[in-house]
């Protein structure tokens, strides 16, 4: 019997208004569309506009497997050494790759390279898959430190 062979999955800063990403992120609000019982519209939250996803304000990781973009992470600069996870997604056919852990692990890399010793990030009482990632990866819940229409659960994490 022959293994089957898992693609190689390669995550990189990516610019944030290239199709690949534009398309990543757009498939992340589509499902927070359909997952939201109120539904969602992203000019009610905290932005997270592409200016705000480029260095120095920020960062966009894509997850790319055989050149087709599956995931994608982003981090915003909030204050000097804090920053803030936004639009972390996988694709639902990638799921169950380990992607999401290996995208945040890149992610909080990224935040050391960028002078960040603080991640934090908001989440929907719904995604329970990401609020399961965030406490096995040490984020503790906190306080609100935003005004998002959307985020019930509120984590912080200091990083190494």
């Amino acid at each position: 019997m022959t293994a089957a062979k898992t693609p190689a999955i390669e995550i990189a800063p990516s610019d944030p208004t290239t199709t690949k990403a534009m398309g990543c992120i757009a498939a992340y609000l589509r499902e927070l569309e359909e997952r939201f019982p109120e539904g969602f519209d992203a000019s009610r939250g905290p932005s997270a506009e592409p200016d705000e996803l480029v260095p120095p304000k920020g960062a966009l990781l894509l997850a790319e497997r055989d050149g087709e973009a599956v995931a994608c992470g982003a981090l915003k600069v909030l204050a000097p050494g804090i920053g803030e996870i936004k639009r972390m997604w996988v694709s639902p056919s990638a799921r169950g790759l380990g992607i999401a852990q290996r995208l945040l692990t890149a992610l909080e890399a990224h935040a050391l390279q960028m002078g960040l010793h603080t991640i934090r990030l908001d989440t929907h009482r719904s995604l329970v898959e990401a609020r399961a990632l965030y406490a096995r990866n040490g984020y503790s819940e906190i306080a609100a430190y935003n005004a998002n229409p959307y985020a019930h659960h509120w984590f912080e994490k200091r990083l190494a």
